[in-house]
């Protein structure tokens, strides 16, 4: 094997506070590179990491190693090919543009809003536990249909998966309150696929007699009967016409981790880096169009999730690495997104990089996040909520943070002050 300096004195220790320095010396000079502490490939370059992202035959995460299958099972997240497509096609529905923004922009600005005004007589408030991480919650129980569970209940679980999740990426056992919380929510998604199921039964035999009494009353009168309009079912009770209960709940679990580890990170990273940066801050302020653009930015910077990990099929070679078959191959969002090749400056926070959008916090090819435009709209909406309502917003000066994390990146708390 080639020798990989760099890769063989980096620590999870400068991954998890700071990763960015030592990243860009990797890109610089071992894009692909070993890395004894996780026993795997580390990709930071951003053409390389596109290579592996697109190549689902070559780099696959169906294998018994990927951590999240570990916790909750088989889902979209953990299989390819046809098996992924099965798994995936039951939920896309919803997620697509028009279907978010109909389905969920109202739901997310009443939900701001009635956050924002609690929290607004306080004068200060740790916005990632107090505002981004209901918001996310209510919004995935919404998307969901989860019934018979609130916003605390459903939060507990994903605290519970995240923490068993990263511990085992980082080679320890997993915390047991994480399956444990698994089993809770696949109770969750059984009850509410049964009620939906009922519910659904009711409405087509309901519909069913009054059709039947409007085809008598149309035959007397000699008119033709129109259709019943079809019933709506939820989330959970449509998935499950395709694919069994634990598939529903595995699935489930990996919407819920994904939307909500996303969307909190999305909405507090975005306001740490605008906070940090006043005159963009100002920028924004002074034309909302710009919103977007602090967005992408700012998951171009800090990514939510800083990797993703793939397994080698065969043997192959990525870059100057020859890659056995069975090795890991971890990709670097943190690494790709701040490649001088792509995007001038790569450190610097600018709500107006023309080129922002080809950030990859959101990975790429088949496993592309299936709840991107939810996470975008629902960030949009929070922020433009914040900045309207609270013109004092500022940091707080005695509690100084930044994103820490191996794998998701996102600052512990959020302290800030306003009025």
């Amino acid at each position: 094997m080639i020798a990989f300096p760099l890769g063989a004195t980096t620590t999870p220790a400068e991954l998890a506070r700071d990763p960015h320095p030592r990243l860009a010396e990797l890109r610089a000079h071992e894009p692909v590179s070993w890395l004894p502490v996780l026993n795997g490939w580390l990709v930071t370059r951003r053409d390389l990491a596109l290579d592996v992202m697109r190549d689902a035959e070559t780099f696959t995460v169906d294998d018994p190693r990927f951590t999240t299958a570990q916790v909750v099972g088989p889902s979209m997240l953990s299989l390819d090919g046809a098996e992924h497509t099965r798994h995936r096609e039951p939920f896309a529905a919803p997620f697509r543009p028009r279907e978010v923004r109909e389905g969920f922009a109202e739901f997310i600005d009443e939900e701001t809003d009635r956050l924002l005004t609690a929290l607004e007589p306080h004068g200060a408030a740790d916005l990632r536990r107090d505002f981004a991480g209901p918001l996310a919650v209510a919004v995935v129980t919404k998307a969901l249909g989860l019934v018979d569970a609130d916003t605390a209940t459903v939060l507990s679980w994903y605290d519970a998966i995240v923490r068993a999740v990263s511990d085992l990426t980082a080679g320890h056992a997993a915390d047991p309150a994480g399956p444990e919380a698994y089993a809770r929510l696949r109770a969750a998604v059984e009850t509410t696929v049964a009620k939906g199921a009922t519910a659904a039964e009711g409405a087509t035999a309901t519909k069913g007699t009054a059709a039947e009494a409007e085809g008598i009353e149309a035959e007397a009168k000699g008119s033709a009967v129109a259709e019943a309009e079809p019933s709506t079912t939820s989330l959970l009770t449509a998935a499950a016409d395709r694919l069994t209960l634990p598939e529903v709940a595995s699935n489930a679990a990996v919407l819920m981790f994904g939307g909500i580890e996303t969307t909190e990170a999305m909405i507090t990273n975005a306001l740490l880096h605008l906070l940090r940066h006043p005159d963009q801050l100002a920028l924004v302020r002074a034309d909302s169009a710009l919103l977007d653009g602090a967005i992408e930015e700012s998951l171009r910077l800090e990514p939510g999730a800083a990797v993703v990990d793939r397994y080698a099929t065969r043997d192959t070679t990525l870059g100057r690495a020859a890659i056995r078959k069975g090795d890991l191959v971890t990709v670097s969002l943190a690494g790709a997104n701040r490649d001088p090749a792509v995007f001038p400056d790569p450190d610097r926070f600018d709500v107006r990089r023309d080129n922002s959008r080809l950030q990859l916090a959101f990975a790429h090819g088949p496993h592309y996040c299936l709840a991107a435009h939810l996470a975008r709209l629902e960030t949009r909406i929070a922020l433009r909520h914040l900045l309207d309502r609270l013109p004092a917003l500022r940091l707080d000066p005695a509690r100084p943070t930044a994103p820490q994390g191996l794998v998701f990146r996102k600052p512990p708390a959020l302290h800030v002050r306003w009025g």
